[in-house]
């Protein structure tokens, strides 16, 4: 548990969902967690809802774009990773390879952000914080604990991030893969990577998953479902790590859980 007031640039600040039913993720997720929300007017009409844990934000919850939704873009998280300077990290990130799915841009007074999608064809958001830097609770339960890539081209990414963000990269053994790759820094690990399985629908592309602590895996599991959202992966334990499980919220968007050991 702890409380955060900056975010090192290369470090996972935020995330937030974009859904075509804002009022019934907020009220899944609240339930789910026990967050507290607060609407707050955004840009071009509509609400971003501000949900927190102990008073702290936690994550935001946005309904989706009419162009999204006209494209087919399915309910999702998003991951953000804080930079220094937004416009530096887009350019660089394209020159090794990323395409620039949104420039740089100032979100009001809150900060600067972009989006971009890795060699692979995952979507990140890049943050650079003014008056919000993030979330300002992590690691307790209905915090954000873990962020996970999932890819078809671990190689390609491997080489991506390390070049974009200062990170190294370590290899384990993983629960259901042959190969878990932890990307760290000199304050430790900042994110998961793991190859996409080859059972996996053509139509998944790779994708960034968010993990949020809970205190009990198992009681979280029973819950979701009876909240309507699906079980995607069983509870499971991975050793020395934890016991986490996997979900799709009633919208569908793809998320899971993770009861640190």
């Amino acid at each position: 548990m702890s409380e955060v007031n900056s975010y090192k640039p290369g470090t996972f600040c935020w995330v937030d969902l974009f859904t075509p039913n804002p009022t019934a993720a907020k009220r899944f997720y609240s339930e789910l967690f026990g967050w507290t929300t607060e609407d707050f007017p955004a840009p071009g009409g509509g609400a971003y809802t501000m949900a927190r844990v102990n008073g702290g934000d936690v994550a935001g919850i946005s309904g989706m774009m009419p162009d999204q939704q006209a494209k087919g873009i399915p309910p999702h998280w998003n991951s953000y990773v804080a930079v220094a300077n937004v416009d530096e990290a887009t350019a660089k990130a394209t020159s090794i390879g990323a395409k620039i799915l949104a420039p740089p841009m100032d979100v009001l007074d809150a900060g600067r952000m972009a989006v971009i999608e890795d060699p692979s064809g995952a979507a990140l958001s890049l943050w650079q914080a003014n008056k919000h830097i993030g979330a300002r609770r992590v690691g307790e339960h209905g915090a954000v604990n873990w962020n996970e890539l999932s890819t078809r081209n671990v190689d390609a990414c491997g080489s991506f991030y390390t070049k974009l963000f200062g990170w190294q990269t370590e290899t384990t053994k993983g629960v259901f893969v042959p190969t878990y790759t932890i990307f760290k820094d000199s304050a430790g690990p900042r994110a998961g990577m793991m190859p996409m399985s080859k059972q996996t629908p053509d139509n998944v592309p790779s994708h960034w998953a968010v993990y949020f602590a809970v205190k009990d895996c198992d009681a979280t599991a029973k819950k979701v479902t009876s909240l309507g959202g699906k079980a995607v992966m069983p509870p499971t334990d991975i050793p020395n790590v934890g016991r986490f499980s996997m979900f799709l919220d009633p919208q569908g968007a793809f998320f899971a859980v993770l009861q640190p050991a």
